[in-house]
């Protein structure tokens, strides 16, 4: 797997609809948390506040948009997949299913989390 060291350099290896939801999901994350920490790891783009909150991965069919305490997020739209202790995601093939509103919801719910909770890969 190709190593990056920047997320413009993870979304400039990227075509058509993967650079096109990346990029709108990492517009969103950006917005939400502007003081969030974004770097590449696991090879992947990551989001720290207080710990990782959330990734993006693109995948040959979908672009996971995952969150490490997605089991404790209020997932009211019904986006979330997964069955792990912690974490879920969101498998998105478009941007037109992208929903905004939910997504910027799912991320400041994760921030929040976060920072009430501590840095959930050392059991925080």
């Amino acid at each position: 797997m190709a190593k990056y060291e920047t997320v413009d350099a993870y979304i400039a290896t990227l075509d058509g609809w993967q650079h096109d939801v990346v990029a709108t999901l990492r517009g969103i994350i950006r917005e939400v948390a502007p003081e969030a920490l974004e770097a590449i790891k696991w090879s992947q783009p990551v989001y720290e506040i207080n710990g990782p909150f959330c990734y993006l991965k693109a995948h040959k069919n979908n672009v996971n948009f995952g969150f490490w305490r997605g089991a404790e997020l209020e997932d009211r739209n019904g986006l979330l997949e997964g069955s792990g202790a912690k974490m879920r995601h969101v498998k998105l093939t478009d941007t037109q299913s992208i929903d905004r509103d939910a997504f910027a919801g799912l991320v400041r719910e994760a921030v929040n989390l976060n920072l009430e909770k501590g840095d959930p890969t050392k059991g925080g």
